[in-house]
């Protein structure tokens, strides 16, 4: 039986915006950045600059990894919370980008030099994302429909339409649901 995220994967460094939205399953409570050192040490393993990380920039991280599942739920339908965005936009603002331009005259947004903490991370997802929209794959990540789960995946189906994280889990409760309802 799928377990959620068992999906593909995000591809490239877009897959960086799927790991820290999913390092808390909403669904069974486990969550990975329950403290700034393991916040810090998730940052290491994915080769995020800026760490070690403090309990404020903790709090500014879980509330962006929140805020980015909002986004991904809407790339399913639903508008982003007015909250959410409002969160986004104060994080961002403290998370400038610049573009750089290398020998060859290939250009890339990447966090301006010296952002440490939350702003770096925020920074560097900002960067990744900017990256995702250029190349289409940034609407393809979505988070579940199912309220009880919100796991983010990559949707490889081929009209891109896709609502759950697994057909086999949270899409088929969908559909007992939705028989249910429609037979009472």
């Amino acid at each position: 039986m799928e377990q959620p995220g068992e999906r593909h994967p995000a591809p490239g460094s877009l897959r960086l915006v799927q790991d820290l939205v999913n390092t808390v399953d909403l669904e069974g409570g486990a969550d990975e950045l329950r403290d700034a050192d393991a916040l810090t040490a998730w940052a290491r393993e994915n080769g995020v600059a800026g760490a070690p990380f403090d309990a404020a920039d903790l709090a500014e991280v879980l509330v962006l990894r929140e805020a980015l599942r909002d986004v991904c739920q809407a790339h399913t339908g639903p508008d982003v919370p007015q909250g959410s965005t409002e969160a986004l936009d104060a994080l961002l603002s403290r998370a400038p980008l610049r573009l750089v331009i290398d020998p060859e005259g290939t250009a890339a947004v990447r966090p301006a030099p010296g952002l440490t903490g939350a702003a770096g991370l925020t920074a560097h997802l900002a960067a990744v994302i900017a990256g995702a929209v250029a190349d289409g794959t940034w609407q393809r990540l979505k988070s579940c429909a199912a309220d009880t789960c919100r796991w983010v995946y990559y949707d490889r189906s081929p009209s891109g339409r896709s609502r759950w994280c697994t057909m086999s889990i949270c899409g088929s409760r969908a559909k007992m649901r939705a028989y249910r309802n429609r037979t009472r």
